[in-house]
C-alpha cells in the first residue's frame, strides 16, 4: 500500500506504485508514473509526466522536471535538479511572457542503479549511464557512461564505480570493486561488467 502525506500535493491522474512513499509537502503532477517502493522526499517537485522506475529515492527539496525519464534503483539526492528547457527565458524577444507552448522541453534519462549527489545540476538533454555515480554539486552537461564516478564544474570522468557505489582498482586488467570484489572491463572510455561476475 502506497503512502501519501496529507500536506502533500498528488494529481489524481498521477500513477503511483505500490508501497510507494510521498512525504510533506512534495509534488506528483499530472501524468507522472512512480513505480513500486519509491521514496519522494520533502518538498521534492515530479513534473507532468515523468517516469521513475521501482526502488528510486528521490530526496528532499529535488527537482525532477518533465520529461524526465528515472530507471530502476536510481538515487536523486538533495536539492538536485534535472533540467528540461535549453534556451530558457522568462520573455519572448518582444518583452511578451512567454507560456507552456512557446518552447519544447527536453528531458534528462538516468538509467538503472545511477546515483546523483546533493545539490547536482543535469542540464538537460542527457543521459546519465546505468549504475554512474555524480558526485555531489557536480554540473552534469554531457552524457555519461555506465559505471562512471564524474565530479565538477562541468562533470568530468574521475574513474569508475561498481554497482556497490565504492571506487574500483585496476588489478591485473580488471576494474576491482573493494567491497564486493566484482570485476569490470574497460572498453574505449567506457565499462561492463567481467562474464565471471555472474
Amino acid at each position: 500500500m502506497s503512502y501519501v502525506a496529507p500536506s502533500a500535493d498528488v494529481s489524481d491522474q498521477a500513477a503511483i506504485g505500490e508501497g510507494t512513499k510521498i512525504w510533506h509537502l512534495a509534488q506528483v503532477r499530472e501524468e507522472a508514473v512512480l513505480g513500486e517502493n519509491c521514496i519522494v522526499g520533502r518538498g521534492a517537485y515530479v513534473g507532468t509526466g515523468v517516469r521513475v522506475g521501482d526502488n528510486s529515492k528521490i530526496q528532499n527539496y529535488a527537482l525532477v522536471y518533465e520529461p524526465a525519464v528515472l530507471g530502476h534503483g536510481v538515487f536523486i539526492g538533495p536539492a538536485v535538479v534535472l533540467t528540461n528547457d535549453t534556451y530558457p527565458r522568462a520573455v519572448s524577444p518582444d518583452g511578451s511572457l512567454k507560456s507552456a507552448h512557446d518552447w519544447e522541453p527536453v528531458g534528462v534519462t538516468i538509467e538503472d542503479g545511477a546515483a546523483i549527489g546533493a545539490r547536482a545540476v543535469c542540464i538537460a538533454p542527457v543521459t546519465i549511464g546505468r549504475w554512474s555515480t555524480i558526485a555531489a554539486g557536480s554540473v552534469v552537461t554531457k552524457d555519461v557512461p555506465a559505471f562512471a564516478l564524474m565530479a565538477g564544474v562541468p562533470a568530468r570522468r574521475l574513474g569508475w564505480v561498481g554497482k556497490a557505489g565504492f571506487p574500483l582498482k585496476l588489478e591485473d586488467g580488471f576494474w576491482v570493486c573493494p567491497e564486493t570484489g566484482a570485476r569490470y572491463i574497460e572498453d574505449s572510455n567506457s565499462l561492463k561488467e567481467a562474464e565471471d561476475n555472474a
